[in-house]
């Protein structure tokens, strides 16, 4: 599908991977908007030309629905929707205070699961509209899940219910949509040099490093954003979940 003049959605693009995926957007689409939460677009640097930061929870139904309308508004089809947005809890199921709290679990659904079909089929009712391109395409939806999905470690099992409930819907989504010419893929990235792992020193992000089999590296958020451009671009990926990892295969802890 070809995404030249076209609108682009990206959920989380106030940083790492959905500002890096808007960053690569802006120079193919004719308009990109990122969506955040409004704490993160006020903090967030200036985007690039051609990328619009809007304040909206993906949680949140009227947000999006206006957020969407913005992009409708613009003239151009939107053709695509990237869910970068989420969240990554840590705790254990028995832990030194007791059990796992479950409004922390219920958060790490609302947001990563809950919010990722909010804004896919919010996205998917704007691109069914619109006219069909010569293949017969309306758009492409590329989510977000994780390699914790597969391999959840110690302290993960929110995260990792979450992302594998994200992995889970793919293939049912892409089925779902396939009678409005409208694909459904999702990313699994595995250890990305985000802001998030910023947070750890120096020598935990080499030993995290050094546990990828190959390249023996962090993952670059660009990375990320060149397989969405990919995804875009290749009609005939559909339904499916690409691991971005290196080969990695998660240990328990």
């Amino acid at each position: 599908m070809d995404i030249t003049g076209s609108a682009a959605l990206v959920t989380g693009a106030a940083s790492g991977l959905g500002a890096a995926t808007a960053a690569a957007l802006a120079g193919r689409c004719r308009t990109v908007y990122g969506l955040d939460v409004p704490r993160a677009v006020t903090a967030a640097e200036q985007p690039p030309d051609g990328v619009t930061l809007l304040p909206a929870d993906v949680t949140d139904e009227t947000q999006v629905r206006r957020a969407l309308a913005a992009a409708g508004a613009d003239g151009a089809p939107l053709r695509l929707a990237v869910n970068c947005a989420g969240i990554a809890p840590s705790a254990r199921i028995l832990g030194r205070q007791g059990p796992h709290d479950l409004g922390l679990f219920r958060r790490a659904l609302e947001v990563n699961l809950l919010g990722t079909f909010n804004v896919l089929r919010l996205a998917a009712g704007l691109m069914a509209r619109q006219q069909p391109d010569a293949g017969g395409q309306r758009g492409v939806v590329v989510n977000t899940a994780s390699i914790a999905a597969f391999e959840g470690q110690v302290g993960q099992v929110a995260y990792a219910a979450s992302k594998a409930g994200v992995a889970g819907m793919t293939l049912a989504a892409a089925r779902d949509l396939a009678q409005h010419g409208i694909r459904v893929v999702t990313i699994a990235p595995g250890l990305v040099d985000t802001p998030m792992m910023a947070g750890f020193g120096d020598e935990v992000r080499a030993g995290l490093a050094a546990s990828v089999p190959f390249p023996q590296r962090l993952a670059e958020p660009a990375e990320f954003a060149r397989l969405v451009v990919m995804i875009a671009a290749h009609d005939y990926l559909n339904g499916e979940t690409i691991r971005m990892d290196g080969a990695l295969r998660m240990a328990p802890r």
